[in-house]
């Protein structure tokens, strides 16, 4: 029996808008700020009572649960009127009626991490029991939590600064960085030379493996927004709602940067592969093509956060760089700056994982946790106060999103050295059905 799209559109949105606003999300804020758990709503659907019911104005201006005191009264009206648990139970029942495999796991995936979700809500409102640090990881990975293992990547990186002894990588890496800095304000004119470059890549070594209807969807159609003075390094926002005269989508998204961000040049070319082109922007892009033209169902055009969906986006957009490159190794790389910065960059990875074991697994103080990920994994002592703070004591994203980045990197790049480009690359872009983290594993095993 087939899913009944009729029923399944409002209760999936009712499902993923609901809980958003619950953490107080805006899925049509215009700004990353205003993003908790749907990335995107470039659906032409209609937006559900989740999102605009009068008491859901009030829980996203109090910051829902997110908030230091969430507004309990306004928390409680609004989930008098909106079902959330009602809506995820009409999803599975739904997805069980789904006559293709891999759309009702997909589904059925997705449900478990909105569960969890809702669950670490219930939590904070003291109305639910404490959500075990496990099933939060496994919701979004697959797996069992672990710990980084950083050692490999060190060492990697001491050969390619040629640093002898391992105590004086740190030193070293401060220095590199420090001979290659980007100016603030040379950011957005160095943002658009090396998009333009990514996306020739990109045209050269992915879209030949994808289908011939998605050569002309835009890759790359973001704007770069400096904000001054702002807490976060960077934030892509995938808005996708602009439209053409003739009706067709226009693939729009911003990024908003620190225009204060200290980074050195290697790093943000690998910034701007993870965020753009191969990365966030083109995997959004091509996966609202799908849906556009029918392709793909309403779970391709509001993708969420803390999900296996964006475990496997972050591990797309972690190997973007190698994926432009038509590389497997990042030793492959020519340029050992390129190298140096790919290593930096999952180095941070391995320290965000690292983050949430420690903190959610051990339950260490945030002052030791922080040294340990400046100490064992080389990032700036301002990255490694964040991740153990801000976001690592997060309830959400110290036990959902952190562990996803690892997770995602190591899965992505295992399966590229698994499989041919012209297998592997159309099940990860969407090509062959919407996937996530651990049902693209699944495809795959069965190609």
């Amino acid at each position: 029996m087939p899913i009944n799209e009729p029923v399944l559109v409002p209760a999936l949105a009712t499902a993923i808008l609901g809980v958003d606003t619950l953490w107080g999300g805006d899925v049509l804020s215009a700004s990353g700020t205003g993003r908790v758990i749907a990335d995107c709503w470039f659906s032409d659907e209609p937006l559900p009572p989740a999102y605009t019911d009068e008491t859901a104005a009030r829980v996203r201006q109090s910051g829902g649960v997110s908030s230091r005191t969430p507004d309990a009264v306004a928390i409680d009206a609004y989930l008098r009127a909106v079902d959330i648990p009602g809506s995820l139970d009409v999803v599975r029942r739904q997805a069980g009626r789904c006559d293709e495999g891999q759309r009702r796991r997909y589904l059925e995936g997705l449900a478990d991490s909105i569960q969890v979700m809702w669950d670490l809500a219930l939590e904070i409102l003291g109305q639910g029991s404490a959500v075990p640090f496990e099933r939060c990881v496994r919701a979004v990975t697959g797996e069992a939590p672990a710990q980084s293992t950083p050692g490999p990547l060190r060492e990697h990186l001491a050969r390619v600064l040629d640093v002898a002894a391992a105590a004086g990588l740190a030193a070293a890496v401060d220095a590199w960085r420090a001979e290659r800095p980007v100016d603030p304000a040379s950011i957005p004119s160095l943002a658009a030379i090396r998009i333009n470059e990514l996306d020739r890549m990109t045209a050269f070594r992915l879209m030949p493996h994808l289908p011939e209807t998605m050569a002309s969807v835009p890759r790359a159609n973001i704007t770069f927004l400096p904000i001054q003075d702002a807490w976060f390094s960077g934030s892509m926002n995938y808005l996708g709602r602009a439209r053409t005269p003739q009706g067709l989508p226009e693939y729009e998204a911003t990024y908003e940067i620190n225009a204060s961000l200290e980074i050195s040049i290697p790093e943000f070319e690998q910034l701007i592969s993870h965020e753009v082109v191969p990365g966030h922007v083109t995997t959004f892009a091509l996966l609202q093509n799908l849906h556009a033209r029918g392709a793909a169902g309403v779970e391709a055009s509001v993708l969420t956060m803390n999900t296996r969906a964006a475990t496997l986006f972050e591990g797309i957009a972690n190997n973007a760089i190698l994926i432009a490159h038509a590389v497997t190794e990042i030793e492959s790389l020519d340029d050992p700056d390129m190298q140096a910065g790919l290593l930096l960059a999952r180095l941070q990875d391995e320290a965000k994982n690292q983050a949430a074991w420690l903190t959610w697994g051990e339950g260490l103080p945030e002052t030791e946790v922080a040294a340990t990920l400046r100490r064992d994994f080389l990032v700036s002592d301002e990255r490694a106060s964040k991740l153990a703070g801000a976001w690592g004591r997060h309830p959400l994203l110290g036990r959902m999103c952190l562990p996803a980045y690892r997770a995602g990197s190591e899965v992505v790049a295992r399966l590229r050295r698994e499989y041919p480009p012209e297998v592997v690359l159309p099940a990860l872009y969407g090509c062959r059905g919407v996937v996530d983290i651990v049902t693209v594993q699944e495809l795959l095993r069965r190609v």
